[in-house]
């Protein structure tokens, strides 16, 4: 794969990434889904607050995910560092996530697989986004 077609899908999965997250806190802020399809223990207050726990991270990861979009349309050079932020970030959520489902020994799949997606996705474009900045 070229790296501007590297880019490209990197800056697709992290629109959807980035809108998928501000959805996620929109929801889970005004409780729009019904509680089988929450996490196991969803109403233990230690349980809410490692949620939360997550909000500053993930909106961490969208702001500079969406800023990363907006300079790249610009054209301006600041977007890989930017998106280089926003990946690594991206990662280290999906880490903390399924580090906490191993210790507590919860294979859920619902909650794996995209807390997976999260971890490794971005694994893939950071030594593309690296050497294009050291490149430049």
């Amino acid at each position: 794969m070229t790296t501007n077609a590297r880019f490209r899908t990197m800056k697709v999965l992290m629109l959807a990434t980035d809108i998928a997250f501000i959805a996620y806190w929109l929801v889970t802020a005004f409780h729009a889904l019904p509680a089988d399809w929450l996490y196991r223990d969803y109403t233990n207050p230690i349980l809410v607050h490692w949620n939360w726990s997550f909000f500053p991270l993930d909106i961490a990861v969208s702001i500079t995910g969406l800023t990363s979009l907006w300079l790249a349309r610009k054209q301006r050079p600041a977007w890989r560092s930017f998106a280089l932020i926003s990946l690594v970030l991206t990662s280290v959520s999906g880490l903390q996530a399924i580090a906490f489902w191993v210790f507590a020994r919860d294979f859920n799949l619902t909650w794996w697989l995209p807390n997976l997606f999260l971890l490794l996705y971005p694994i893939f474009f950071i030594p593309t986004l690296v050497e294009s900045n050291t490149s430049d």
